[in-house]
């Protein structure tokens, strides 16, 4: 067996795709380990010449600590919410073929034209007559009820591909609906049950709007809020901001670290079939 040419072209193309991606992560660690007046005076490429964390020390002395863990709660509660209203429904509307669940279904995917700059008004009087405003809960709500039409979609989705010679067979061994559910549909359904952790997990993380209108006190501050506190009136601390980036993004690094793999079963199929 002749081992074929190499591609050089194929292999310059690589090299300049790595470039484009190790940039910009250089210019953002290197500068975190920096002080402000170093950064500014060499520039945003220059190579540090001393290493420091006090940028990371800083970040938490200027309330990060609080904004990251009201972040964990609101990202938590957002994909428990998904989780236990998701997938039964999901299987209902597999199961249940029906002109109603069909319309209920139809209805309910509405959501998936609706922005939520278009609501956050009514939004926002909502909240505020529940007396929900300036509470986490109230930005937990919304976050999670934006996410459901879009991880319906997907689970259901994944669900439609479970052949019915399972359903048959337990059907046949005597399963009632609920042991069905556990031990046939949610096993298959890992891919499926990832793809929706993940996406509600980023929404949640990443959301902006939600927490911006309907939040006001430091105490309910999440991060992507909390970040304004790296401008003042006298310029922004970009070593600080880099660093409070670099924090921020590590929880979801490792979400998708973790759930890589079921993540790309999900869109290959049921479990990767």
């Amino acid at each position: 067996m002749t081992r074929g040419r190499p591609n050089h072209l194929a292999g310059l193309g690589a090299l300049l795709w790595l470039g484009l991606v190790a940039l910009p992560l250089y210019v953002m660690l290197g500068a975190t380990v920096q002080s402000r007046t170093e950064y500014s005076a060499n520039g945003p490429l220059a190579f540090p010449r001393s290493f420091s964390l006090d940028n990371y020390a800083q970040d938490f002395s200027n309330g990060f600590g609080r904004y990251f863990l009201n972040t964990v709660v609101v990202t938590g509660s957002v994909v428990a919410i998904v989780l236990l209203l998701v997938p039964p429904l999901a299987f209902s509307i597999v199961r249940n073929r029906g002109r109603g669940t069909v319309r209920i279904f139809r209805l309910f995917l509405l959501g998936l034209a609706i922005p939520a700059q278009a609501v956050i008004v009514p939004m926002f009087y909502a909240i505020s007559k529940a007396g929900l405003y300036d509470n986490l809960i109230g930005v937990i709500l919304p976050t999670a009820a934006f996410c459901l039409p879009v991880c319906a979609l997907i689970l259901t989705g994944t669900m439609r591909d479970i052949t019915n010679e399972l359903f048959e067979a337990m059907a046949i061994d005597g399963a009632t609906t609920r042991r069905v559910f556990f031990q046939l549909v949610v096993p298959l359904s890992r891919g499926g049950l990832a793809t929706i952790v993940v996406f509600s997990a980023l929404q949640a993380w990443n959301g902006f709007l939600f927490p911006l209108v309907l939040t006001q006190s430091e105490e309910t501050k999440v991060l992507t809020l909390g970040l304004y506190n790296f401008q003042t009136e006298h310029g922004v601390d970009i070593p600080g901001l880099l660093a409070a980036v670099v924090l921020s993004t590590l929880p979801v690094l490792f979400v998708y670290l973790f759930a890589r793999r079921a993540l790309v079963q999900g869109l290959m199929g049921v479990g990767g079939k």
